[in-house]
Order: C-alpha cells, then sequence, then structure tokens
C-alpha cells in the first residue's frame, strides 16, 4: 500500500474533521434543544391534583359510603324517642249455627265491623343501651370521616405520579428521538465517507447497529408515555396535554422523629383505628348492659264499630311495661366476651397502625433523600460525560478518535441526562409520598382551587334524624336528587 503524503493525510484529516463535526454539531444541536426550558406550558401538577380530586370515582364511592354511615346516627337516635303506630281493619264474618237455643234449626248470621287502633311506645329506661347506640354511630362516622381521607390522600398521591410519569417519559421521548436523528446523520455522514472511501464498511456497520438499537429504545419510551398518558387519564380524569414543570417540592420536617410526630397526630389510618377503639369499647359496655332490665311507657286506644248497626266500642289504656332476660342459654355471655376480643383486636390494629405508619414516614423520608442524592450524581455524570463529549469529539476532528469513540462518547451523555429526568421524578414521588405518610396530603391542606368536600355538611343535616315529611327531610330528599342517587 502506497503510503500517503503529508498533504494527502492533512486533506484526508480534514475530511474526516469535517464529518466529524457535521455528526457533532447534530448532536450539540440536539442535546442543547433537550435541555432548553419548554414555555407556554398549560396544565401544572396543581391542577392535575385539583382534577383527580374533582372527578374521582373512587372519593365519590367513599362520600356516599361516609353519609350512608352518617345516617346510623340518625336510626340510633330513633330508639330514644317515641314509636308511634296505627292499626285499621275492615271484617265480615258470615256463620251458620244450630243449637237447642235455636230449637234444632239452622240459623245464619252476619256481620261486618271495623276497627282502628292507636299505639305508642317510649323506652323510659334500658341501661343506657340505646344512648350508647347513638355514641357507637357517632364514633363509627369518625372512624369512616378518617377512612374517606385516607382515600382522599391515596388519589392524590396517584396523581402525582401520573404527572411526573408523564412529563419524565415526554422528556425521555424527546431525548431518544433526538438520538434517533443525530445517529440517522452519522450513519449518512458514514456511508458518504465509505463511498469515497475515507471510511470502512465497519464503520457504517457500526452506526446502523447504534440506530437500530436507537430505535428500539425510542419504541420503549413511546410504549412507556402511552402507558403514563393512560394512566394519567385515569388519574386526573383527563387526558394529559401540554404539562407544565413541577413546582418548588414540599417543605418537610427537619428529621425524622419530627415527621412522625406529626404523622401520629395526623395521619387518618391512626385516628380512624382510635375511633374503631372507642366503638369497640361501647360495644363491651353495651354488652355488659344487655341484662338489664328495659322499662317502657306503652299506651293504646282504639275504636271497634259493627257496620251494620250502630254499635261500637271504644277505650284506650296507659301503662309501664318491664322485661328481662332471665335465661337466654348463655347467648349474652358468649357477646360480651366476643364484644371484650373484639376491643382486643382493636387495640391491636391501633398498635399495628402506628407501627406501620412511623415505618412508612421513615422510608419516605429516606426516599426523599436517596431520589435528592441521585440528582446530584446525575448532574456530576452529565458535567462528567459531556466533558468526555467534546474532548472524544476534538480528538475525533484530529483522527485520534473513531466514529465509534464519539457514539460512545455521546450515548454516555443522553444515558446521564435520561437518568436525571427519572431521578427528577421520583424525587416529587417520594417528595409528595411523605406527605401522605405524614398524613398531610389532602385538598384543604394542599390548598388546592377545588370545592373541598365538607364531611359534617350531611351530617349535621341527618344528625336529628328529621322525618320524610319535615323540612329538613324535604331538603335530604333534594340533596339525594342532586346527587343522582335518586
Amino acid at each position: 500500500m502506497a503510503r500517503m503524503t503529508k498533504t494527502e493525510a492533512a486533506t484526508d484529516n480534514r475530511s474526516k474533521g469535517a464529518g466529524v463535526h457535521r455528526f457533532v454539531a447534530g448532536v450539540v444541536a440536539g442535546l442543547l434543544f433537550f435541555g432548553a426550558p419548554v414555555t407556554a406550558l398549560s396544565e401544572t401538577l396543581a391542577d392535575a391534583l385539583a382534577g383527580s380530586y374533582t372527578n374521582s370515582g373512587l372519593l365519590e364511592q367513599n362520600r356516599a359510603l361516609l353519609r350512608a354511615a352518617d345516617e346510623d346516627v340518625a336510626v340510633a337516635l330513633s330508639a330514644l324517642r317515641p314509636i308511634i303506630g296505627w292499626s285499621a281493619d275492615v271484617t265480615y264474618s258470615d256463620n251458620e249455627a244450630r243449637s237447642l237455643q235455636t230449637g234444632g234449626l239452622v240459623r245464619s248470621t252476619q256481620d261486618t265491623s271495623g276497627s282502628l287502633g292507636l299505639s305508642a311506645e317510649i323506652v323510659l329506661y334500658d341501661g343506657g343501651r340505646s344512648r350508647m347506640g347513638v355514641d357507637i354511630a357517632k364514633e363509627s362516622v369518625l372512624a369512616t370521616r378518617q377512612a374517606l381521607l385516607g382515600v382522599e390522600q391515596n388519589i392524590l398521591l396517584q396523581a402525582v405520579q401520573a404527572f411526573m410519569d408523564v412529563r419524565s417519559n415526554t422528556e425521555i421521548v424527546a431525548l431518544r428521538r433526538n438520538n434517533v436523528r443525530v445517529i440517522t446523520q452519522e450513519l449518512r455522514a458514514a456511508q458518504d465517507r465509505f463511498e469515497v472511501g475515507e471510511v470502512t464498511r465497519t464503520d457504517v456497520a457500526l452506526a446502523e447497529a447504534r440506530l437500530a438499537g436507537a430505535n428500539a429504545l425510542l419504541a420503549q419510551a413511546e410504549g412507556d408515555l402511552a402507558e403514563a398518558r393512560a394512566f394519567y387519564r385515569f388519574a386526573v380524569g383527563r387526558d394529559a396535554n401540554a404539562l407544565a414543570a413541577p413546582p418548588a417540592l414540599p417543605a418537610r420536617p427537619a428529621s425524622v422523629a419530627a415527621a412522625q410526630d406529626l404523622a401520629m397526630r395526623s395521619h387518618p389510618e391512626i385516628l380512624g383505628a382510635q375511633h374503631e377503639v372507642a366503638v369497640s369499647d361501647l360495644r363491651v359496655l353495651v354488652a355488659k348492659a344487655a341484662a338489664i332490665p328495659t322499662v317502657r311507657l306503652q299506651s293504646r286506644y282504639g275504636l271497634t264499630e259493627d257496620l251494620d248497626n250502630s254499635d261500637y266500642s271504644r277505650g284506650g289504656s296507659v301503662g309501664i311495661g318491664l322485661t328481662g332476660p332471665i335465661y337466654q342459654g348463655g347467648r349474652n355471655s358468649a357477646l360480651e366476651r366476643q364484644a371484650i376480643n373484639r376491643g382486643t383486636a382493636a387495640r391491636s390494629a391501633l398498635y399495628e397502625a402506628t407501627q406501620r405508619v412511623a415505618q412508612n414516614v421513615s422510608t419516605a423520608f429516606a426516599r426523599v433523600d436517596v431520589a435528592r442524592a441521585a440528582i446530584e450524581a446525575s448532574d456530576r455524570q452529565i458535567r462528567a460525560a459531556r466533558t468526555a463529549f467534546e474532548g472524544v469529539r476534538e480528538e475525533a476532528a484530529l483522527g485520534a478518535r473513531t466514529t465509534l469513540d464519539v457514539l460512545n462518547a455521546e450515548q454516555e451523555l443522553l444515558d446521564a441526562q435520561a437518568n436525571r429526568i427519572t431521578a427528577v421524578s421520583n424525587q416529587y414521588a417520594a417528595a409528595y409520598g411523605l406527605l401522605a405518610a405524614m398524613g398531610q396530603l389532602t385538598a384543604q391542606k394542599l390548598q388546592l382551587n377545588v370545592q373541598v368536600y365538607d364531611p359534617g355538611a350531611y351530617y349535621n343535616q341527618v344528625e336529628r334524624a328529621p322525618s320524610k315529611i319535615s323540612k329538613q327531610g324535604r331538603q335530604l330528599d333534594q340533596v339525594l336528587k342532586s346527587l343522582g342517587r335518586e
């Protein structure tokens, strides 16, 4: 093989350098485009949270369950009020009789009579069972409210994850598309240089292989983005269009201990378990009071009239009744022991809830630190990868590096940027996960631009058990109709 002259070598290096420069220019332009801030974005994280709060069917389901629990208070309260009833009947009788009194003759009689009766009854004393039934219903309402808050936290945390997934996958798709575009340019340059004999077939094959790999990564990224958009539609209730950059991370307590202390005071799982313990204690008292006699005031008034003539009878009575068990086959004792054991289980559930919440807070706190460290490491990796890429680019321009070296350096830089995108998404998910672990991820505490559901509004309307014919009862009918439940 003939040796190249210095002039030919310089020309060859300049030719290779020009091809490399074209490739590098495409890479740098793509990286600058990717790193530039995106403007005119509309959907914010707060918008997504508000959408999930407003459109969640699961929240609506649990709000309805809470309203049903509110009605249990009205049902329990009715046991303390008089029970008034009525009865009425019309009776026709047709009889035949033969006896000594009738002289052995058959006589038939027909009679039509009507009666109307009213009754009233009220419990005067039952050992406090009815009053404790009201207290049990009220504690159950408070426990159900905490369960609703727990669902609300899960819905909002799901929206945060959906928002960050769409954003991060959108950025990764842009990164992968830019990678495909750049490698496509390099492949064309390699083919041009191969045709003029500047590079070998190996350089072209390397570029083709790298392009195929880049297309595979792009297809995977586009699939992940499609999944993220579908999940966003489920979590938020609408399609994800342009998403704005997320706001600053929410503040967190200074230490794990401070975060756990806040969680012990405000986490709905713990508060709900506390109300369940109160319910179990009241049930034990109700079971113990089962042997206490019940005293009732009873009154009746009735009218019976023969419709075939003017005969009638009318009268009423008022009395006090006393009832109580003597022997029920051990039923009351079994119910008392059952209530005691359920109370023990409720206390164990409360202890388990406090331990689980404390662990979740500790884990979430650590995840925030891990995500922050991952971002810092990614930043260092990006700086180092960019420096390496620029160095390889210059060396390739001088002929000291190959096309593969430039491709590898560019790929490392792109991978570092992708890692940072994922780390930022993880950081936001961890930060809002910490809020949920502390019981602070609610629409009210986040001050979302929504009409916050008032759990006490319906309760205040039904607490005194209004009748259906009362003004308040008619208002409740309108409320249920507006909710689409009638």
